[in-house]
């Protein structure tokens, strides 16, 4: 295993094991403007990478022009589905939030959800900006979705037909969200599954600087409190910055895919694609050796 795996710029990968494949779902680090679509980094050894450009088919999702970032998917009754943040938006007047599509095989093309095109999440509820979502499917087969910016992390519940989401019980924003932000979230979910609990790892600090890191928090229910116990990234003199991360167990293993930058690179969208072991102890994620 050789790191960084890709010569691309790219950030924010969420891994996803089918059959036996690895894919990693990525970012284009590149300028708002000039991110226009999704990729996936495909590999069956973590060796040898394959690469799929383009996996959004962008004329289903109306509005969505800039800005395409931190996709999410899942598998969920014989298909795949993504959702992807768009254009940055600031406010619910502004086009653009979480997108939602579908794929009859992991590598896509990804078809929004809606034939209209519309997002599936334009609402900045409770302050939380509607980026950085995380598919996490629970053994019962029921899907949650954590997502948010702005140091606020919500957590929605999908509904079967992965359209809609939920009725939440109070208290809750919109009747479907609720909040469950950690100690010094800024973004970025990912949650697992470890002996019963629920684990949470999130990104802390700024993406742009070596002050990005990743912290681990535990619940005994995926929408309730998650309790931060450690640190699990951070900036070594190997590299600086890593974050955005998601996890994988690829043939008995537990690796974490991430992103980090060169120590003294000051370009921020001067990201690369990593993976490394992580371990368990004692029902804790324990630090990742960058390599």
């Amino acid at each position: 295993m050789k790191n960084p795996i890709s010569d691309t710029w790219y950030a924010d990968p969420e891994s996803r094991v089918y059959g036996d494949t690895v894919y990693m779902y990525v970012t284009n680090s590149l300028p708002y403007e000039e991110q226009l679509n999704i990729d996936v980094v495909m590999t069956k050894d973590l060796e040898n990478y394959e690469v799929k450009r383009g996996i959004l088919d962008m004329s289903t999702y109306n509005g969505a022009e800039k800005a395409i970032w931190a996709p999410t998917v899942v598998e969920k009754g014989g298909k795949y589905y993504i959702i992807f943040a768009a254009n940055d938006i600031h406010s619910e007047d502004e086009i653009g939030g979480l997108y939602i599509g579908v794929s009859d095989i992991p590598e896509g093309p990804f078809v929004n959800v809606f034939a209209d095109g519309r997002p599936l999440l334009n609402a900045i509820y409770n302050r939380a900006q509607p980026i950085d979502a995380h598919f996490f499917k629970d053994d019962d087969g029921k899907v949650y979705l954590y997502y948010g910016g702005w140091g606020h992390m919500m957590v929605c519940i999908m509904n079967d037909a992965m359209d809609g989401f939920m009725p939440m019980t109070e208290p809750c924003f919109g009747g479907i969200a609720k909040e469950l932000t950690p100690e010094n979230y800024v973004e970025a979910p990912y949650v697992m599954k470890i002996d019963g609990k629920y684990h949470l790892m999130y990104s802390s600090g700024a993406w742009t600087n070596g002050t990005y890191r990743v912290k681990a928090a535990v619940s005994e229910e995926p929408c309730g409190e998650f309790v931060y116990y450690g640190d699990v990234l951070k900036a070594a003199e190997i590299a600086d910055g890593p974050g955005h991360n998601s996890a994988f167990c690829f043939k008995g293993q537990w690796y974490v895919a991430y992103h980090r930058r060169t120590v003294g690179d000051t370009n921020c969208h001067h990201r690369r694609l990593c993976v490394d072991r992580l371990h368990i102890k004692n029902g804790r994620l324990t630090p990742v050796e960058m390599t």
